[in-house]
């Protein structure tokens, strides 16, 4: 089988680099083999413990994504590899399986498909499965929205859990009486309903803190936007102090310190990693139901209404008030993190794409 073994294709504006990658990107550096290779936007300072080749759009007309997938079906033409993973763009996987038909190539769903370019309809989502050689989704959540509205197929979407390198978790550092969120700070993840919960809990919680770790996007250079704004004032009248946009070993070593992490997300979360991590961390977790985040932490979190600000105020009030109940959130979260551990989901991926090849061999039989 040409090497190298696979060729992880990022979305267009996911940076592959310290300091600017997000979720996706920081997944794909966790998850690539010796004989894999990331591809993506050039980066001046790429992470350096991963094979990296930067993918260079082509020149014709045309939106990014479509020029970003001529270049990289050049750079896999020049140097073919077994296999072809994209990541969150299945545009793109439709256009490179098209375009390098003796290669399989895999979809991997990080988001809803319903709101992706070339997924938004059954038809569309018919297609992929059809034509590519096979779709991968981080949680059955994602599963069911890729399904919905088609009839019972032949095939359907492989079930991959995002994993955690417990490596990176930072350990024997001092617990504080810290409430923290971390994560994006826009309305879908409930950073209001987190300072409106912590405004009214934190009386009742002398010795206790709150902060908030974010910005509306990952990196830097993230905007003020009105949103952030017009949140600040109500952070500063609770005492809530918010920290900005913080590396992501920064946001795990708060998490090693804090006694509870909230995790209020108001829309279906694709995953959850961010509740994953805050259980790699031993910190108690208190999230919301919503998308696959029961199937990432299962019955090791307090489980709130994101909308009720009243009702999580209250969870957090007993739980900062019962240290016992703490410890044994944070034992059941630690076991439940480590069966999304790197190993594991090594091997999970390592079944998959044998799967994908030994599938992909057999005429007229491609997908998985």
């Amino acid at each position: 089988m040409p090497r190298p073994y696979a060729a992880i294709i990022l979305p267009p504006r996911e940076a592959f680099a310290p300091g600017h990658a997000g979720a996706i990107a920081l997944l794909a550096r966790r998850m690539a083999g010796p004989d894999d290779v990331v591809y993506g936007m050039a980066h001046p300072t790429p992470f350096a413990d991963v094979a990296f080749r930067p993918i260079r759009p082509t020149w014709f007309p045309g939106p990014l994504a479509r020029r970003y997938a001529g270049g990289a079906a050049r750079a896999l033409r020049a140097d073919p590899p077994g296999l072809v993973e994209v990541h969150n763009r299945p545009d793109i996987a439709l256009f490179l399986a098209r375009r390098l038909p003796a290669i399989p190539v895999t979809l991997f769903l990080h988001n809803d498909p319903q709101g992706m370019r070339g997924a938004k309809t059954p038809a569309e989502r018919a297609a992929l499965l059809a034509t590519l050689a096979g779709v991968v989704t981080v949680s059955h959540h994602l599963k069911s929205r890729f399904i919905e509205g088609l009839p019972p197929l032949p095939t359907a979407p492989r079930v991959l859990p995002n994993s955690l390198d417990l490596a990176e978790i930072p350990r024997g550092l001092p617990r504080t009486r810290i409430i923290l969120f971390a994560g994006r700070v826009v309305a879908d993840k409930g950073a209001d309903s987190f300072i409106a919960a912590c405004a009214l809990a934190l009386p009742h919680l002398p010795g206790w803190t709150a902060e908030l770790i974010g910005a509306d996007r990952f990196g830097p250079d993230s905007p003020e936007t009105p949103w952030l704004a017009a949140l600040r004032p109500h952070a500063a009248a609770a005492g809530i102090a918010m920290r900005g946009y913080q590396p992501h070993a920064e946001i795990l070593r708060a998490m090693a310190q804090a006694a509870i992490v909230v995790v209020p997300s108001r829309w279906p979360e694709p995953f959850g990693l961010t509740a994953l991590e805050a259980m790699a961390t031993g910190a108690a977790l208190v999230a919301s139901d919503r998308g696959g985040l029961p199937e990432v932490y299962g019955d090791a979190a307090v489980v709130i209404d994101p909308e009720n600000p009243a009702g999580i105020a209250a969870a957090l009030i007993a739980l900062a008030q019962d240290p016992a109940r703490r410890a044994a959130l944070a034992t059941a979260g630690l076991a439940r993190a480590r069966s999304f551990s790197r190993p594991a989901g090594a091997a999970r991926l390592a079944a998959l794409r044998s799967d994908v090849l030994a599938a992909w061999s057999k005429p007229g039989i491609h997908p998985i």
